[in-house]
């Protein structure tokens, strides 16, 4: 009773912390990842180009190209879905789970920043299909980079289950042992009315 007592309190602590950072709109992932994503997006353009800070989520290449990374440039969105995929999956050690964690979110960070090097290189030599590639990437690029990180991360960690499958079949079968331990004890109670009658 209580094995399954600390399982379902763990299980309950993963979904509190989803909804904790998911508020107020994801703001915990934009104040994390942007400077992760700013810093090394302007130290490899610096390579190409003269680049200056405006403020903390905008700069500006060669004097006049101005970039501006809005939270939709982040991905926040992204992070989130990658650790609600994460830790809707059950029975997975910590050390595991941190791992695959932090295997998700570095992978992701590093396209992240490669798509965002990409796009500004597009951007300042003016190429013609830049609006094109920016509204291709935006609606299905994160989409895709999720998609597949997950399921490499599945692949290398060896992780064969389908996200809240466990979870909810073990909660489901909870809500179910009660009933099964009415009739066994009503079943019980029955035998020994019998056996006392047979006493008789």
């Amino acid at each position: 009773m209580k094995k399954n007592s600390k399982k379902i309190f763990s299980i309950l602590l993963k979904y509190i912390i989803l909804l904790a950072v998911a508020f107020p709109n994801l703001l915990l992932f934009y104040i994390v990842f942007l400077p992760l994503t700013i810093y090394p997006s302007l130290f490899f353009l610096s390579l190409f180009y003269k680049v200056s800070f405006l403020s903390a989520d905008k700069f500006i290449i060669s004097g006049k190209f101005i970039i501006e990374l809005i939270p939709a440039c982040i991905a926040s969105a992204a992070y989130y879905l990658l650790l609600i995929l994460n830790l809707s999956l059950a029975q997975i050690k910590l050390r595991k789970r941190i791992l695959m964690l932090l295997f998700s979110f570095f992978s992701f960070l590093v396209l992240n920043i490669l798509r965002i090097i990409g796009l500004s290189i597009l951007y300042v030599e003016n190429y013609v299909y830049f609006d094109f590639v920016h509204k291709l990437i935006w609606y299905f690029g994160s989409t895709i980079f999720v998609i597949g990180l997950w399921f490499l991360e599945l692949k290398l960690f060896r992780v064969y289950q389908v996200p809240f499958y466990k979870d909810l079949k073990f909660l489901y079968e909870q809500t179910k042992k009660p009933k099964v331990n009415k009739i066994r004890k009503s079943n019980l109670d029955k035998l020994k009315k019998m056996s006392r009658i047979d006493k008789k």
